[in-house]
């Protein structure tokens, strides 16, 4: 039986590398991050974080559009429409079976518009986190502070209590 190595060999650049310690500068710059688009695995895509609308995808838009939407209007709106989609695809199925697809098609369309509202929030969820975030960091570090003040006064405290007992005997 012949041996065989189990992992492959590396890639050839790695010699590119073999002064790194002595040089660390003698390595090659990293390639330029991706602007605009690019191909991958046979799907283009984009370096634009935008979200596309309902039009572009070919959905239609069931909540009004503009930049003025009352999210939390909306998002009820498409729960209670949903909600009665799912009642009526219920009634139909026990009434007339072979006429379920429309509903379900219904349905679908308001799952993706409740969708995109939501990733339409995302931005807003993201920027309200990290303003949690950096709260809570200015609060430990507040709390780090007063401790170590704390400490501080303890020590000096104890300082002055020691240099008495020297001092007295």
């Amino acid at each position: 039986m012949a041996a065989t190595a189990t992992y492959p060999p590396p890639p050839p650049y790695y010699r590119l590398y073999k002064d790194y310690l002595q040089n660390p500068k003698s390595a090659p710059e990293p390639p330029p991050p991706i602007e605009g688009t690019y191909v991958l695995y046979g799907a283009t895509y984009t370096t634009d974080d935008v979200l596309p609308s309902l039009e572009d995808q070919g959905v239609r838009q069931l909540y009004p559009k503009g930049p003025h939407v009352d999210f939390k209007k909306e998002l009820r709106a498409l729960n209670r429409e949903l909600q009665l989609h799912i009642l009526e695809l219920a009634d139909v199925l026990v009434e007339r079976p072979s006429q379920y697809a429309r509903r379900v098609e219904d349905i679908s369309l308001i799952f993706k518009n409740l969708h995109h509202l939501l990733n339409s929030l995302r931005p807003h969820q993201a920027r309200a986190t990290l303003i949690h975030i950096l709260e809570l960091q200015i609060q430990r570090r507040k709390q780090a502070i007063e401790d170590i003040k704390r400490r501080r006064e303890e020590a000096q405290k104890l300082l002055k209590e020691s240099l008495v007992t020297l001092d007295g005997h």
